[in-house]
């Protein structure tokens, strides 16, 4: 199927097929991506984030009922902010935020080279300023010289598809460079993760302008992660959009859905597609999916009977449900109003993975658990979400990762009727004393200043198993092996789980600890860890040796030294 038409520039149809088209071959390689993880451990989900993350722009694109240049760049920009996940993502959505300011900065019918090149050094000048440090070796710089490379291209006479395929030889160019910028890459034998993942989605977007006959976009795939979940039959539930604050916030109000059977002989896969097209102009939440023995539709549209006209012209219809959201808004609206409660000062929005850290979490005084950890990093529209379920005007906000600060940080912009504190805690010992200083009598300047001092008396560690061969830290690595990690490096290498434990502690042991906790994972059964307590107790007898079912997948146990 041809994508786009052959184009010297990208017009707002043509930026919509490119967006998804990034998406698509993002998703295609995001396990590549994954692997090239500098610690070879089970986490390694820069592949995972970024595609999710695209996913989400496709998921917004796809909402989006207006093909103009504005609007579109309007929606992926909307999309990666609330689908960002992981360090990876969240610069990845700043980097679209950054082009999509910039594309919207004047009215534009076609993007050309010249704007293309400030899209793109906007786009890197936008995801520089949200990192804290910026660190060389990673997407930033292979974003940075992408931006560089165009802007030279955009002073000569050069059409879109050459600007796009030297931009992306330059992308090449950099990564290739990566490992001389960052050892770690270089130890680890691979170049940088994201700034990999970034340089599939400008390939999808070139492979789409050329029209490349091997590229397939998955519409199907992404009509399914919409905005809102999918009901029993398939279709998206209207929660979000019932849940809107004022009606004239609902832009099409009647959910329209139906299936088409019995297709009529003339109908073919083409016709499919072309009813997607033409229930996208108008309405929005569309899902079109199928095939000539069955075809789902769902549509948000103020023309029910225009769609149900679409879709007769394929076959018949069958199961057909319309409902005006305006009407279950307002019902929804007198119901709150029966409800409402007052704010109370202050609420905690914790990150864990696993069912005994949750609980000890909640016994901490937390009000809301995002399941979520290392390997699956939450949007920072997940994180905004669960602000939201707290009633509370102060939010305090537990990464517990990271990796998860970014998005935490960035769901700020997401929620504006409550104030967010982000704690920057990096792993689960950090978010349990953080979580023992917070005061409900302290001022909320004084929780900040409590909360972050306590986590710097935490030494946190884990114990996990290697994924891949490798040599990092001095450790000859084989796939298998149980490996022990503090923060910042590898330090303990081994055959069995205890042992790896134990020489893991004797590293970081110092006269100043006199806690030790452990919290072992799914893996590990109960009387597996008491013996092990019990052994540790032993060995450091002026220490508190402490055993906790944490319940967390992928690590044998989480350490906490105090």
């Amino acid at each position: 199927m041809d994508f786009c038409n052959m184009q010297k520039s990208i017009n707002g149809i043509t930026l919509r097929k490119m967006m998804l088209a990034g998406a698509s071959l993002l998703e295609e390689n995001k396990s590549y991506v994954d692997s090239l993880n500098v610690f070879p451990v089970p986490d390694g989900d820069t592949g995972t984030n970024m595609s999710l993350t695209m996913r989400s722009v496709a998921a917004e694109i796809n909402d989006c009922a207006d093909n103009s240049i504005e609007a579109l760049s309007e929606a992926f920009a909307k999309g990666a902010l609330k689908g960002a996940r992981g360090n990876s993502g969240v610069i990845l959505s700043q980097i679209l935020r950054g082009m999509s300011n910039s594309l919207r900065e004047k009215p534009l019918t076609e993007i050309g080279p010249k704007q293309f090149a400030a899209a793109l050094n906007k786009g890197a000048e936008t995801a520089y300023k949200a990192v804290t440090k910026p660190k060389e070796g990673t997407i930033l710089t292979v974003v940075r010289m992408m931006a560089e490379c165009a802007n030279k291209l955009a002073k000569k006479k050069i059409d879109m598809e050459e600007m796009l395929k030297q931009v992306i030889d330059q992308g090449e160019e950099t990564l290739r460079q990566t490992p001389e910028m960052l050892p770690v890459l270089k130890k680890a034998g691979v170049v940088d993760s994201g700034g990999r993942g970034l340089v599939i989605v400008f390939t999808g977007f070139y492979k789409c302008l050329i029209n490349d006959e091997t590229l397939k976009i998955n519409y199907e795939e992404f009509d399914k992660v919409q905005s809102g979940s999918l009901d029993a039959n398939g279709f998206e539930n209207n929660e979000a959009i019932i849940n809107l604050e004022n009606l004239g916030d609902i832009q099409f109000a009647y959910c329209t859905e139906f299936m088409v059977i019995q297709m009529k002989k003339k109908t073919t896969e083409a016709d499919i597609d072309k009813l997607r097209e033409k229930l996208m102009e108008i309405g929005d939440c569309v899902i079109c999916v199928g095939d000539l023995s069955l075809v789902k539709v769902h549509v948000h549209t103020n023309q029910p009977n225009v769609a149900l006209g679409y879709a007769l012209e394929l076959g018949e219809l069958t199961k057909l449900k319309i409902e005006n959201m305006l009407e279950q808004n307002r019902a929804l609206k007198a119901k709150r109003a029966k409800q409402q409660v007052e704010l109370k000062p202050y609420g905690i929005v914790s990150v864990v993975a696993g069912d005994g850290l949750s609980a000890l979490f909640k016994d901490c005084g937390v009000d809301y658990c995002i399941k979520g950890g290392q390997t699956m990093n939450p949007s920072a529209d997940d994180i905004a979400k669960a602000i939201e379920n707290v009633p509370a005007k102060h939010v305090y906000v537990l990464p517990n990762n990271k990796n998860i600060v970014l998005a935490a940080e960035q769901s700020k912009s997401l929620v504006t009727n409550k104030t967010i504190h982000v704690i920057p805690t990096a792993s689960i010992p950090e978010g349990i004393a953080a979580c023992l200083a917070f005061n409900s009598e302290a001022t909320p300047e004084e929780n900040d200043v409590q909360m972050m001092e306590a986590i710097k008396d935490v030494k946190s560690s884990s114990v996990t198993y290697a994924v891949r061969n490798t040599n990092i830290d001095g450790f000859d690595l084989k796939e298998g092996d149980i490996i022990g990690l503090s923060e910042k490096a590898i330090l303990a290498k081994g055959d069995m789980v205890d042992q790896t434990v134990e020489t893991l502690i004797e590293k970081q042991m110092d006269a100043d600890t006199v806690n030790i906790t452990l919290f072992y994972g799914e893996a590990v059964k109960e009387d597996e860890a008491n013996l092990l307590c019990e052994k540790l107790q032993a060995k450091y007898e002026n220490c508190e040796v402490s055993v906790i079912n944490g319940g967390q997948p992928v690590y044998y146990y989480l350490i906490s030294m105090q």
